[in-house]
């Protein structure tokens, strides 16, 4: 079979295994054919030698979480994303993953009222203990949420769909954080809801296209893309690839983390007292390995707590890759288990993490976990002395 990958990306790897230890699939199950080099050299076979495609094979390219630290690790530059996601494509395509169940799953996503209505019915479930475990829901979830409002036109606060459904507090703590440095807030909304990493993860390719071109035209003025969640931060950016087109890639040059955007103008960010807690950073994946802004997260949020700690485990992935600690349950807790030792081992009182998908898998271990705009929002909450220095409005001009 053809798997319609890129040979020149294919050839790049040279097998030599530094990836390895950098793989959690690896890491935890030992299993070659569960590395980088040991699924490259599947692709190969299949590719150049016309393997058969086999349940083992699927299985293979679907127990990745594709967190990309391979790509951090290899001296080679081997653009591991690209090649899972071109497999994943053609096998999707040819009906030989991603069941029909999860294809009108990812399809509602681009359904906003579908989506909170499913997320009201899920809360409801969860009071009555009614909630399946196969879920991996860990954290409460909301039955309705508080209304975002737009504030000016400085920036556009990108909301999403699952992430505005269960944790829009988050993204309401960003607003409030950005208004709080003189950044008036649009909020992107329902006109775009949905970035389409979940479907590029699966392999359902033009259906992520379909999403991306939604989002292009709902955000088509020239003001700044803010993002608060890494998984769809790094889905904004790839639009230039993913669609091919200079609009596309215009839109994506607009698009920041906003940790990365509050990093560049922190002379605005007021001055407040620190919180008593020493934190600790986990770092999303894609805020880490595909992004590579998360040095931003500790300068926008150093300022206000007592003691940042990093983890020492070289930034390995928690398990949660979007929907994968729910369709690779078993692997994904292996995972999660690895990062809370370590996160046990760094004793902090709190572990913040710029991604939801990341804060709900971990949730439920000894240390609580919250988004670093939230932690900034209650030292700045908690300290309303800067307050007096804002007798303007939010700027609407300045923003660059």
């Amino acid at each position: 079979m053809d798997l319609n990958i890129d040979q020149t990306l294919l050839d790049a790897c040279v097998q030599c295994g530094l990836c390895l230890p950098h793989c959690p699939t690896w890491r935890v199950t030992g299993d070659e054919s569960r590395s980088p080099r040991g699924r490259i050299s599947l692709m190969r076979s299949v590719q150049d030698d016309d393997a058969p495609v086999t349940a083992e094979f699927v299985d293979s390219m679907e127990t990745c979480i594709q967190c990309r630290a391979c790509e951090t690790a290899c001296p080679s530059q081997v653009n591991f994303g690209r090649l899972m996601e071109q497999t994943r494509s053609t096998l999707a395509t040819e009906h030989l993953s991603v069941p029909g169940w999860q294809r009108i799953g990812l399809r509602a996503l681009a359904h906003p009222r579908f989506v909170r209505t499913g997320s009201a019915a899920l809360a409801l479930a969860q009071r009555a203990t009614r909630l399946p475990e196969a879920l991996g829901i860990r954290t409460t979830l909301p039955v309705r949420q508080p209304p975002l409002k737009a504030s000016g036109t400085d920036v556009i606060l990108f909301t999403g769909c699952v992430m505005d459904a269960w944790q829009r507090d988050i993204h309401l703590a960003t607003q409030r954080v950005l208004e709080a440095a003189g950044f008036g807030v649009a909020i992107s909304g329902d006109a775009a809801p949905c970035c389409g990493a979940l479907q590029v993860h699966a392999g359902l390719t033009e259906q992520a296209r379909c999403e991306a071109e939604r989002v292009i035209a709902a955000l088509a003025n020239k003001g700044p893309i803010l993002v608060d969640s890494a998984g769809c931060g790094a889905q904004l950016k790839d639009y230039g690839h993913l669609l091919g087109t200079q609009q596309a890639r215009g839109f994506s040059a607009r698009v920041y983390d906003v940790h990365e955007w509050l990093a560049q103008h922190s002379d605005r960010l007021p001055v407040a007292s620190k919180l008593d807690l020493r934190v600790a950073i986990q770092d999303p994946c894609h805020m880490r390995h595909v992004q590579r802004v998360h040095d931003a997260t500790r300068t926008v949020l150093r300022p206000y707590v007592r003691e940042l700690v990093e983890l020492d485990d070289d930034g390995m992935c928690c398990g949660a890759g979007g929907a994968y600690s729910m369709l690779q349950p078993e692997i994904a807790s292996q995972v999660r288990d690895r990062k809370l030792d370590a996160i046990a081992s760094a004793r902090p009182d709190l572990v913040a993490s710029a991604n939801p998908g990341c804060l709900m898998h971990l949730a439920g271990g000894e240390t609580p976990m919250a988004h670093p705009m939230s932690i900034i929002w209650q030292a700045l909450e908690t300290d309303r002395s800067w307050r007096s220095l804002a007798d303007t409005p939010p700027h609407e001009s300045d923003a660059s």
